[in-house]
């Protein structure tokens, strides 16, 4: 139901309640003149008597008589009026529940499952590495075959694998990642499905209120709808004042397997792409965010994607201290995605969990210090170091600085690797 909607029918309750009352108080009034009516009369006694009291009491049935007719065919208007209202809320509902089917029968088509495959450490207290499988959901968004996703889902994967609804399972390598907006975009290796794209939408006009629903594989239960509304708008603090990262909030329920999932509004565009939730349990609490349409097409649509296949933590202060780093700040390598650009230079993730002041993280790795000649401040958010990646020219070599067992390497890519 559209807010337009809710409102009408508002209007049209408070109607009827005002009915209600204007009909109590005239039937109090005439309550009250009949009571005043019978308390004035006089009876006369005299030879006519009995006749004179036969009389008044055959007019006060009459008044009795005629007062319960009105008060019959006011109950049956008031009735009348009642059952209206409710066949008018029931039939806006039914409208409601119509446009949701048919819209979702228009888009699910296009939301996908995403699976990826990583190899990381085993599990304490267990040694070397284990393989790991992820598990989230996408939407196709171009009929080249262009998929958004969760950047969390997809940023260190060696491997990732797109399930379209029928089961067709179609290759796919990551061609961008906004780490900070938590969005990525795939690019689906050449095949023979049959696409059917959803539009994506623009997110600066959705209002807080507004009715939203969400497509996605939570558990891996593919193609599972959950409606509810935009709960809010949320702004991530950057230091880029141009680069705004916005997030919708929303009550529609979110569990493991919805990241990456799309939201719709109620015409079937995409206007977010699931990040996270926010819960106690584990499980959908009412509480779950989505990167914007608009912020993942400024970010990955906008201007040449990037994709680093690392996944590392910026480190400063003591911790820095504690590794050697003779500047301000580092990205401390966590693991590097197979087939990344990363990967063919060289670049090595950790292999030593460690937990630092109760933050689980990965020692051992390189730890990048600058990109061509820029070091690495700590002010700096994942995504404004990748940044002075992207905004290297065509055909010009990245070279990276890496602090290694105590060394200073640099290291080339070429921008064709």
């Amino acid at each position: 139901m559209t807010a337009g909607r809710l409102r009408e029918m508002s209007k049209l309750l408070e109607s009827v309640f005002d009915e209600i009352e204007l009909w109590l108080a005239r039937r109090a009034g005439r309550q009250m003149v009949t009571r005043g009516s019978s308390a004035g009369r006089k009876i006369i006694t005299n030879g006519d008597g009995p006749f004179q009291a036969q009389s008044s009491r055959m007019g006060q049935n009459q008044k009795e008589s005629l007062a319960h007719q009105d008060a019959f065919k006011t109950s049956a208007l008031l009735l009348k009026v009642i059952a209206f209202a409710v066949l008018t809320l029931w039939s806006s509902s039914a409208s409601y529940g119509q446009q949701l089917r048919d819209t979702f029968r228009n888009v699910q088509q296009a939301v996908v499952i995403v699976r990826t495959e990583q190899k990381g450490l085993a599990p304490f207290p267990q040694q070397g590495f284990v393989s790991l499988n992820g598990l989230g959901s996408g939407v196709l968004i171009s009929n080249d075959g262009k998929v958004l996703t969760a950047a969390h889902l997809v940023q260190s994967a060696d491997k990732t694998v797109v399930e379209f609804s029928g089961g067709e399972a179609v290759p796919a390598r990551v061609i961008g990642c906004a780490f900070s907006a938590d969005v990525a975009l795939l690019q689906l290796e050449p095949n023979r499905v049959s696409y059917v794209a959803a539009r994506l939408g623009d997110s600066d006009v959705a209002d807080v209120g507004d009715e939203i629903f969400v497509v996605g594989a939570p558990y891996g239960i593919s193609r599972t709808l959950t409606a509810g509304h935009v709960s809010g708008r949320r702004i991530v603090n950057t230091n880029e004042k141009n680069l705004p990262i916005e997030f919708l909030q929303t009550d529609a329920a979110i569990n493991t397997g919805n990241s990456g999932s799309p939201m719709f509004n109620m015409k079937g565009e995409v206007i977010g792409i699931v990040s996270n939730i926010m819960s106690r349990s584990g499980g959908s609490e009412g509480l779950a965010f989505a990167s914007t349409s608009n912020t993942a097409r400024r970010l990955l649509l906008d201007h040449r994607s990037f994709w680093t296949g690392i996944e590392g933590i910026l480190i400063d202060g003591s911790l820095a201290g504690a590794l050697n780093v003779t500047q301000s700040a580092g990205l401390l390598v966590q693991r590097v995605a197979e087939g990344s650009i990363a990967w063919t230079a060289g670049i090595r993730g950790g292999s030593l969990r460690a937990n630092v002041e109760g933050t689980e993280i990965v020692l051992g790795g390189d730890i990048i210090l600058g990109i061509n000649g820029k070091p690495v401040r700590n002010d700096e958010s994942y995504d404004q170091i990748y940044e002075s990646i992207i905004g290297s020219g065509p055909q010009q070599p990245i070279v990276i600085t890496i602090f290694r067992q105590g060394q200073l390497l640099r290291l080339s890519i070429q921008p064709s690797e």
